[in-house]
Parts: C-alpha cells; structure tokens; sequence
C-alpha cells in the first residue's frame, strides 16, 4: 500500500500531535471520491468541520496545485497552501495534501501538514488515508485531548467522502 509523502519537518512522532485515519471500502469509486474531496464547494456537504472556506483564485471552487485558500476547522481559522495535488489518472494513486497554518504569538502559532491518499485495492474497493501532522502550542493542547478531536474528526471526514461518493 502506498503512503504519504513528509518532509522532515512534518515526519510523524516528531511533532506535537500526529493523526492518522483509514477506510477501506467498496461500492464507490476512487473518481467520485476524488470529486468530492478536490472540490471545496462540496465539503459542507458531508463534512460539518469545514466552514467559511474561500480560495484565491475563485474562478473554481476545485483545489489546483499550490493553490492558497483559507477555512475554519477545529476552532482555528487556517491558512493553507496545496503542496501535492496527484489526480487519480492513468491508474495513479490520487494524492493531495496541504501546509495550513494560524500565525501568531508561541501560544497561538499552529502549523499543519495535511495529506489525503486514495488508491484502488483489488476487487473493487478503495483506501483512503488522511494523516495530519501539527506543530505548535495549539497542536499540543488538541493532542493533550481525550477522546482526540482530530482523530475522531478526521474520521468523520473520511466517512463523509465515502457517503458522498456512493449518492
């Protein structure tokens, strides 16, 4: 199985909160999937952690590579820049991740490496994996957390895509 791309500044366990969520599952295809996740007009749809998002270029409301968009998540209002956008063509895996970040003071200073894998398994079914990796004060409180909000909200992500895909 494929897996996602760090920089070393973002490597899992070296940070100061890491998720990582996954969902197998069939019935749906990876291009409809793909559509749901690429196009941020859609997220509100399936996702309820996802507001108010808005990108630069507004001609579309699809992510392009190195787009800059901002949105509200988990309490914070993100900036984010797309860093891997890989469509899912010629039998490639899909890929698309995103450097967010909330600039501040060192109590309010949060920086993200989010990234999004989707690939088709044998039989029909699809993988897809989120992992988010997080630097800063923030990201220490929200790993401090029992039950994790990122983890549980990733998921939700993730079960949303999949719902979505199959309508």
């Amino acid at each position: 199985m494929q897996s996602i791309n760090w920089s070393t500044e973002y490597l899992p366990g070296r940070t100061d909160n890491f998720v990582s969520n996954e969902v197998i599952a069939e019935g749906v295809t990876l291009a409809a999937v793909w559509e749901n996740l690429v196009d941020t007009a859609k997220w509100t749809t399936y996702y309820d952690n996802a507001a108010n998002i808005v990108l630069d270029n507004q001609t579309s409301s699809k992510l392009k590579f190195a787009e800059h968009f901002r949105f509200d998540t988990f309490g914070f209002p993100i900036d984010a820049q797309v860093m891997e956008l890989v469509e899912p063509t010629d039998g490639k895996t899909a890929r698309l991740a995103w450097h967010g970040w909330q600039n501040g003071d060192q109590d309010t200073q949060f920086d993200v490496y989010h990234a999004f894998l989707i690939e088709k398994l044998a039989d029909g079914r699809i993988r897809l994996l989120t992992q988010e990796s997080q630097i800063g004060k923030p990201a220490k409180d929200l790993a401090s957390q029992t039950p994790n909000p990122m983890l549980n909200g990733h998921q939700s992500w993730l079960d949303g895509l999949v719902r979505a895909a199959k309508k």
